[in-house]
């Protein structure tokens, strides 16, 4: 059986170091290289804790390199300043780009797309890789069929560099889908101090906490007559993740479009 042949970019982060783990653990993968510009020069199993694997760290994303080591699919836990570079990289050189670095903005993900209709190379963007995310959002859309006014508190370590999380706003996009724009609150509110109901999106407010000792935490809560529900999900460590990048490589081995969401790839 073929192995599927995986560089890894952002190998110094801590989502970087767990998926390199999680590929040497896989029977059907080959981990071939990996970059990040505080650990170049290091080896892979150095930067794991773990004897040398004879992989190197590269500098920058190279697209020279990406051939080099002949990979099929990079997989991209960088920054919101590198990961549209690094795609653009990824897909020049022929390999599959595997998104799970947030920030990409509409314009990105247009070019994005118009690099991968130019090349008929596959890419992969993903908000949240952790199933039980999906899962979360896919009840929160059903829910607001019946519960129309919704906020959403979403809860992230205090190094995230966006705000809100890429999975708040799909989560917003997809109860968009059922539900009409609505003003929620007292129509003659007002903010005492500016923010204080968060950023609004289609009448749905958003708000962002960022504190030490947080991973990734959301709640989508709705309020009824009498009655309120709250669905929530946790990610107590970045384990939770791991099914889903190794699911979502799997699948992206083989596209030649671009795909957008973990949810395309359950059953």
């Amino acid at each position: 059986m073929k192995k599927i042949r995986v560089f890894v970019s952002g190998a110094g982060g801590k989502m970087g170091k767990e998926v390199m783990r999680t590929i040497l653990n896989q029977g059907d993968m080959l981990l071939v290289g990996a970059s990040d510009a505080r650990q170049q020069g290091k080896d892979i199993g150095e930067v794991l804790g773990v004897t040398p694997l004879g992989i190197g760290i590269s500098g920058p994303l190279e697209a020279a390199h990406l051939r080099e080591v002949q990979a099929d699919v990079m997989v991209d836990f960088t920054n919101p300043q590198s990961v549209l570079k690094n795609a653009k990289c990824a897909l020049s050189a022929g390999v599959i780009a595997v998104l799970g670095t947030t920030g990409l903005d509409e314009a990105d993900i247009a070019e994005i797309r118009d690099l991968v209709d130019q090349t008929k190379v596959g890419a992969f963007i993903a908000p949240n890789f952790a199933i039980g995310a999906i899962l979360m959002m896919r009840f929160a859309q059903e829910a607001a069929r019946y519960f129309p006014n919704v906020e959403i508190i979403e809860l992230h370590h205090d190094q995230k560099l966006d705000a809100p999380s890429g999975t708040a706003l799909k989560t917003v996009e997809w109860i968009s889908e059922v539900r009409k724009p609505l003003v929620q609150g007292h129509p003659n509110e007002y903010e005492k101090i500016k923010g204080s109901r968060g950023g609004d999106v289609e009448g749905i407010h958003i708000h962002s906490v960022r504190l030490p000792g947080f991973i990734a935490h959301q709640e989508v809560i709705f309020g009824g007559l009498g009655q309120a529900l709250t669905i929530r999900h946790d990610a107590f460590s970045r384990e939770t993740y791991m099914p889903g990048i190794m699911l979502a490589i799997r699948k992206a081995s083989q596209l030649t479009k671009l795909v957008i969401g973990l949810e395309n790839f359950l059953d």
